[in-house]
């Protein structure tokens, strides 16, 4: 007997799904059956990525994709977004957390604004969307944080951003605990260096150094990710609350 998941009926909120992993979960969770609402923060060319991502999905399956345009960071924007999904869809079943920022530098050069503006939107932006998502989700939903390789091994001129995943990863568990009464699960990804225009900016001989500590020998693809996004918010992980989930090729380096 095949095993499918079908979300169909479901709604899943994606932030930051213009691009990259994000655009990525928003075809994965679009095929297996759910309406996507997809958040971006309306810089550069986040509203015409995220537009021309709901044209496709919406040829593919009428009004299936919507447009929110959110900045994370700012509560009274979150608060909006979340009223504006249950007017339009009802509430939400799925919150995917993944809208996220990086400012490197060394602890000693680091602006006061560099570290936070990664902590706004990194980790206050997924408390703002946890805390008003909540009052939208319908029962038995799942929330999916993006945590990182980084809270784990404390990159060189990362200490924003692993301090923001780290805190992710934390706030995961506290929720999964909070929410478990409403049936609703709450768990983070934590990536290893996953192939986006992101990625694309480390330096090739930093690229070298971080192969030699991944045993399945590549960087991981956005449909690594989604799949486990996925997979945490069907069925088949009922029981699953609380985790964090490596996704990094096996990186114990």
């Amino acid at each position: 007997m095949s095993i499918e998941i079908n979300l169909t009926g479901k709604v899943a909120l994606i932030t930051g799904a213009s691009q990259g992993i994000g655009a990525q979960m928003a075809r994965t969770f679009h095929r297996a059956g759910a309406t996507v609402a997809l958040n971006h923060p309306d810089l550069g060319t986040t509203r015409a990525d995220a537009e021309k991502l709901a044209a496709e999905l919406n040829a593919l399956r009428q009004q299936s994709a919507h447009v929110v345009a959110t900045d994370v960071a700012n509560t009274e924007s979150v608060q909006t977004m979340m009223a504006e999904l249950k007017q339009r869809c009802g509430g939400i079943d799925f919150l995917i957390n993944n809208a996220a920022i990086l400012r490197d530098r060394t602890v000693a050069k680091m602006s006061l604004d560099e570290w936070k503006a990664v902590l706004d939107v990194n980790l206050s932006g997924v408390f703002h969307c946890c805390k008003f998502g909540l009052e939208v989700m319908r029962d038995g939903g799942a929330i999916v944080s993006m945590g990182s390789i980084a809270a784990i091994q404390g990159f060189y001129g990362q200490a924003n951003y692993a301090a923001t995943k780290s805190g992710v990863q934390a706030l995961m568990r506290v929720i999964s605990r909070e929410a478990a009464r409403r049936g609703i699960r709450a768990n983070s990804i934590a990536p290893g260096v996953i192939e986006t225009s992101m990625a694309a900016t480390i330096p090739e001989n930093v690229r070298a150094e971080m192969m030699k500590n991944i045993p399945l020998a590549r960087f991981g693809a956005t449909e690594d990710v989604a799949n486990v996004a996925l997979f945490l918010c069907s069925p088949l992980a009922a029981y699953v609350t609380g985790q964090t989930l490596e996704v990094n090729g096996g990186w114990r380096g």
